[in-house]
């Protein structure tokens, strides 16, 4: 297998990965700014994924994981695999110990929410609620011993299309040679920058 080439076209063009647990199953969300993007890539990839082939694959570096996320296609010409790598967090580790063997796949879209688009009980980044911030005062936290200057908050919106996926693994980096899906990433997008 050659380090500069792939028969396996790589997207890594998502701002990260989330993880929910309030379903039959728990969901794994690959997340985007755009509603349009997300559409698109669910029409033209995943949408032809055939559930029981969808693989992810998770290596751990360090404080990091590469999450990696691939399967076969009925309709070849528009396949990609998706990877990405991010910092370990406790919403990882969650599904690492929970996730039985299965989850969903689908996609979120990630949008800031100002204080006058947000609920009155939506969270700010400060851990008060919004109703707590003085909307005439530049947003300001009201809380005495809060530093908060200005509402910032956030909103995951899911598809509601998802895909079922029961080939899910969790990798040391020196056993990805015996996963070709893991090792054809590595090699074309770790391995091979480094040399």
């Amino acid at each position: 297998m050659s380090s500069s080439k792939s028969s396996i076209p790589w997207f890594d063009d998502f701002l990260g990965v989330a993880y929910r647990y309030y379903d039959l199953r728990m969901n794994v969300v690959p997340l985007f700014t755009e509603r349009k993007e997300s559409v698109t890539l669910w029409n033209d990839t995943i949408h032809w994924w055939v559930d029981p082939s969808i693989k992810i694959r998770f290596v751990e570096t360090g404080d990091d994981y590469w999450f990696i996320l691939g399967s076969d296609s009925q309709k070849p010409a528009t396949n990609l695999s998706f990877f990405k790598v991010l910092p370990k967090s406790e919403h990882y580790e969650r599904f690492k110990k929970g996730h039985g063997g299965e989850a969903y796949l689908r996609l979120g879209v990630y949008q800031q929410q100002t204080l006058d688009d947000a609920k009155k009980s939506a969270m700010c980044a400060c851990n008060h609620e919004a109703q707590d911030h003085d909307e005439g005062d530049g947003d300001v936290c009201l809380y005495n011993d809060c530093d908060c200057k200005k509402f910032t908050s956030f909103q995951v919106n899911l598809s509601k299309r998802k895909k079922t996926i029961s080939d899910i693994k969790f990798l040391d980096e020196k056993d990805v040679k015996d996963d070709p899906l893991t090792w054809n990433c590595l090699n074309v997008n770790k391995y091979s920058k480094q040399n």
